[in-house]
């Protein structure tokens, strides 16, 4: 190899603007990351065809720019993806090197666009990109023959025992027609589990594989071992990798690291410590977390880097996890929503990866590969389609199996799949029916709703109690017999765990789950407590939260809705010859309304769990009785089972009173795809149905006449379904008054916005963070000036318009005699802000950080002083200063408008305003509130406004003075104007540095010279305050004095 220096290379150069490229594609999320694209670097590589990365590979090699490198071959890079050449690059290549490197190939190969993306990411990451330093990496391991051997003998038995990579015990009954062996997710996300990430352009060294039990966590890991055999999988970065179950972990006694490793079939100490003295080139991967039975260690102390050294295996997997112990290896961690809180608090800077299992569009594929006869199959899809929540469910290969397996069986019996499945639950029930003859064939009838129950049992404490590993004591505790337990490990309900005698976990997660639920439905008529009641808490656990913060209740609570409806409780009965009770449906009905009384979570939650389970129980009557009470729904709506369930319940909802309504953009892409071609049958019928229940949603504008206000957010809606919206609000019948609107830009249109004229029951508008248009002001304006525009009260806030759409927005206002409030606030107003104050009919009007500046100041004096029915002003957060602030003093010693209250915060106002501020107060006797905070006015200020309060015998009730950076030098002056001047009944000095003798200054007038029952000492709420209450001011009561301070300071 050459020893030239790629920072021999010209460094790029950024021209001062860019053309527009084409954007990356990216994978999106929600709260956290979901995939490695999410904070990717370099996601432009993926834009070459797999002919134009091998030149760039060969280049890279052909040209020597990869320096202090001697064993990275043409044989490694040649079957490397794109991610893998990325992850080389950077690994080699640090600070701008790599990207530098990356141009100078790219432009070799005339890729132009590309080279422009790589000088715009290196732009935006240079600031934050590791050093430019030598790279130290050592080179690989030298091994003997005999060491080599035994490494190819460890890969040869990765291979064969990770094949196939799903798990044959896991999977109920036969697997020859199980379907899900073309794993194209995985390979796809493989490459891409270690590409470095911004802002830092680093290598991720713990990755944590997020999943919920069954999407396919340990096939991934499987995977990603088979491929590493097959030196297919980083060649350049790991020569060794190895797989831990944590049930390895669970030892009796004490063992070390390395005899850890031999004892995974290396065999060899040497080449053992060979292994662990080159850490960085190992890839450690754990997996089933949920079967760990020792806690986790957290302390330093307890923790050991020593890998020779013998320890019990949680410290052992502690040290590890921590980077304590191997701090350079690489981690890649499989694990269950319900493992990682214990995790976490031992992560250090780990990458997150969720794996959301099938698709919608892969599930159809699915069941369509499965039922090969296209009629048969376009009646099970058309079934399946219908049921949005048995799709959702079988995101998770094994449920897709279980389905498809479940539905084959109805349809041989030639028996209609509607009238076969009365809800989702069902469909498990009669997959489970058909291992139950083997239950009946081993127990005795008199004693098998007895062990079923003692199964149901175990399922149960294991849910509340987080527990998925069960000793054989947890089943003899509840009276399982031996040959139950037998008897349920034949038909693959439940599973031994390899290794463990008596340690079991469902085959399933979904047969826990499933047996959890039916435990609270069992009926035993013999018995003084004929079945388990649910307790109140119990009932809130399962069904009050939003959807979107799943637990592991969340399909529990879905099969025991589901049981509880009549015709599935029948079909149990039938199958399980066992009695069912539904006495619970009451007791969740009587807990349900009294939850209802309690506000809903906010709109970014997701559907309510509840509205999962109501649609699933599917019962009319039932469903009006649980919403009795239920006031606020908010929905964000991201899957095709929030709007079934929406849809089904809102059409029962006949109390709401608020809504608040979100449809993703990701959502809207997947209801209405860009297709060339003209729709199939089913997509067509699923776009009917789409819309029948976008019109279920819709209707309770039109149905519940207490429905009063709707918050819009994030929506994004194909036109069919807007106008189903916009028809909905425009009836006479929707009561709405009050319309908050979001992120809604492509909403604002002309038939949208009719909604404001013909709706006659609207009075407040609120629109934020969208951008507005030409079209939509237009619209806007049009609206706004028409005679039958009912609103009284508009708000826009983070609003981007034109100039002149501004200007054109005042005049048009000028028109609408109802308009008696209006809130402009972080929009770019600037000089034609004081248009808005020549509006002669408002009473209210708020211009919050709205760039108005001291060259404002004396236009907006003047329109001021011609308003006449103005009583609320608020001019926060603009840089009026001093010079400005005077017009402003200046117009208020003649208004002619009542103006009652007045907000300066944050205006950049010092003590030298104090001056003109004591004469307007002096002449203006109309003014009872002021609000100064957040201003410089010192102590010279404050005393200053403190005499002149008492000698000019001015009317402020309220007076806000919270961090006006005054001491407690202020507060003699303070204490003086509290005895003398009476009418105050609100002072705000909180934030202000006035220490403990300041107060005790500030107590004295409390002591002599008012009633001490007459003074209230208030601490400081530090909530943010909404902008109207701010408008309106702080409530006062006659005869009291509330002053705010932080007492605890």
């Amino acid at each position: 190899m050459s020893d030239r220096n790629p920072r021999s290379l010209n460094p790029l150069h950024f021209p001062s603007t860019y053309t527009t490229f084409p954007s990356i594609p990216t994978w999106t999320s929600s709260c956290t990351p979901s995939s490695p694209f999410d904070k990717g670097v370099m996601l432009y590589m993926n834009h070459l065809s797999k002919e134009e990365l091998q030149i760039f590979k060969k280049l890279l090699l052909d040209e020597h720019l990869l320096p202090h490198v001697d064993h990275v071959r043409w044989r490694q890079l040649k079957t490397a993806s794109w991610a893998e050449v990325v992850h080389l690059l950077t690994e080699y290549l640090h600070g701008r090197l790599a990207w530098d490197v990356t141009f100078s190939i790219l432009n070799k190969m005339n890729k132009k666009t590309i080279c422009s993306l790589v000088q715009k990411e290196l732009k935006s990451l240079l600031h934050t990109l590791e050093p430019e330093i030598i790279n130290l990496r050592e080179t690989s391991i030298s091994l003997e023959k005999e060491e080599s051997d035994k490494l190819l003998k460890y890969k040869q038995h990765v291979i064969e025992e990770n094949l196939p990579i799903w798990n044959k015990t896991v999977w109920p009954a036969n697997q020859a027609d199980y379907l899900y062996r073309d794993v194209k997710k995985y390979m796809e996300l493989l490459p891409c589990l270690f590409l470095p990430q911004s802002p830092q352009g680093r290598q991720p060294k713990t990755v944590v594989i997020h999943g919920i039990p069954g999407i396919g966590k340990t096939t991934l890991a499987r995977k990603v071992m088979v491929t590493w055999a097959r030196s297919e999988f980083y060649t350049h970065k790991f020569k060794y990798a190895l797989y831990f179950h944590c049930q390895e972990l669970n030892w009796a006694g004490k063992r070390s690291f390395s005899e850890l490793i031999e004892h995974q079939r290396l065999e060899s100490r040497a080449l053992v410590s060979k292994i662990l003295s080159k850490p960085d080139q190992l890839l450690l991967l754990f997996d089933g977390f949920e079967e760990l039975t020792s806690s986790l260690t957290e302390r330093p102390e307890g923790l050991s880097d020593d890998w020779s050294q013998k320890m019990p295996g949680s410290v052992l997997l502690s040290s590890l996890l921590s980077k304590r112990m191997l701090p350079e290896a690489t981690l890649l961690i499989m694990i269950r929503p319900t493992s990682w809180p214990s995790l976490k608090p031992l992560m250090k800077h780990p990458c997150h990866v969720t794996l959301t299992g099938f698709s919608r569009t892969e599930i159809i594929k699915y069941f369509r590969a499965y039922f090969r006869h296209t009629a048969i199959a376009n009646r099970v899809v058309d079934f399946v389609v219908e049921n949005s929540i048995l799709v959702a469910l079988c995101r998770v290969p094994a449920v897709c199996w279980v389905a498809c397996r479940c539905l084959n069986e109805q349809m041989k019996k030639m028996i209609n799949l509607i009238k076969a499945f009365p809800n989702v639950t069902s469909v498990l029930v009669l997959y489970l029916a058909t291992l139950f003859p083997t239950i009946f064939t081993n127990l005795s009838n008199q004693n098998h709703q007895e062990q079923l129950e003692g199964l149901c049992h175990v399922a149960a404490q294991g849910m509340w109690n987080m527990k998925w590993v069960f000793e054989k004591k947890d089943f003899q505790r509840v009276m399982v017999e031996e040959m139950s337990i037998d008897t349920f490990l034949q038909v693959n309900i439940l599973r031994k765990i390899k290794g463990q005698e008596d340690r079991y976990v469902f085959a399933l997660f979904i047969f826990q789950e499933f047996f959890a639920s039916l435990f609270y439905v069992l009926y035993f008529p013999k018995r003084l407590r004929q079945y388990h009641l649910l307790g109140r808490m119990e009932i809130q656990g399962l069904v009050a939260g939003p959807s979107i913060g799943k637990t592991c209740l969340t399909q529990m609570a879905l099969f025991l809705f589901g049981l509880l409806n009549a015709a599935c409780a029948h079909i149990v009965e039938k199958s399980f010859s066992c009695k069912l009770s539904l006495g619970n449906k009451s007791k969740i009905v009587r807990v349900m309304t009294q939850l209802n009384k309690h506000e809903a979570p906010s709109v970014c939650c997701g559907v309510p769990q509840l509205f999962y389970c109501l649609a699933e129980i599917g019962e009319e009557a039932f469903a009006r009785s649980a919403l009795l009470g239920y006031r606020t729904a908010s929905l964000n709506i991201l899957a095709h089972e929030d709007l079934q369930a929406s849809a089904f319940c809102l059409k029962r909802c006949r109390d709401l009173q608020k809504m608040e309504l979100s449809l993703s953009e990701d959502f809207s892409k997947e209801l209405w795809p860009v297709s060339a071609g003209s729709p199939s049958a089913t997509e067509t019928k699923e776009k009917e149905m789409h819309l029948a229940w976008w019109q279920d949603v819709c209707s309770v504008f039109r149905t519940n006449y207490g429905l009063e206000v709707l918050t819009v957010t994030d929506c994004v809606m194909e036109n069919l379904f807007m106008k189903v919206f916009t028809d909905a609000l425009k009836q006479p019948c929707c009561k709405l008054q009050k319309l908050y609107l979001k992120h809604v830009g492509r909403m604002l249109h002309e038939d949208f916005l009719c909604v404001l004229t013909e709706n006659q029951h609207l009075r407040q508008l609120k629109i934020e963070s969208t951008e507005l248009g030409q079209e939509a002001m237009r619209s806007l304006c049009s609206a706004l000036k028409s005679a039958q525009c009912p609103l009284k009260y508009l708000s826009l806030g983070s609003c981007t318009a034109q100039s002149r759409d501004w200007i054109d927005f005042a005049s048009d206002l000028q028109r609408n005699t109802n308009l008696k409030t209006l809130m402009l606030r972080n929009n770019c107003l600037e000089k034609f802000g004081m248009y808005y104050l020549s509006v002669g009919h408002l009473r209210k009007l708020v211009l919050e950080n709205c760039n108005l500046t001291e060259a404002c100041c004396e236009g907006i004096a003047f329109s001021l002083r011609h308003s006449k029915m103005l009583t609320h002003l608020s001019l926060a957060e603009n840089a009026l200063k001093d010079a400005g602030a005077k017009h402003i003093w200046s117009a208020l010693e003649y208004l002619m408008c009542p103006l009652k209250r007045l907000v300066l915060r944050h205006c950049s106002l010092t003590s030298a305003c104090c001056q003109d501020m004591i004469s307007a107060l002096k002449n203006n006797k109309s003014l009872i509130s002021l609000d100064l905070s957040l201003n410089s006015l010192r102590n010279d200020g404050i005393i200053l406004l403190c005499e002149s309060m008492v000698e000019t015998d001015c009317n402020l009730l309220i007076l806000e003075l919270e961090q006006c950076m005054f001491t407690s030098i202020s507060c003699q002056a303070l204490s003086s104007m509290l005895c003398r001047y009476k009418k105050l009944r609100y002072l705000d000095l909180s934030n202000n540095d006035i220490e403990l003798q300041g107060i005790l200054t500030l107590s004295r007038p409390f002591l002599s010279q008012w009633a001490v029952n007459k003074v209230i000492l208030e601490k400081k709420v530090t909530d943010e305050v909404d902008p109207y209450t701010r408008l309106m001011g702080p409530d006062v009561e006659e005869g009291f004095l509330r002053i705010v301070q932080n007492w605890n300071s």
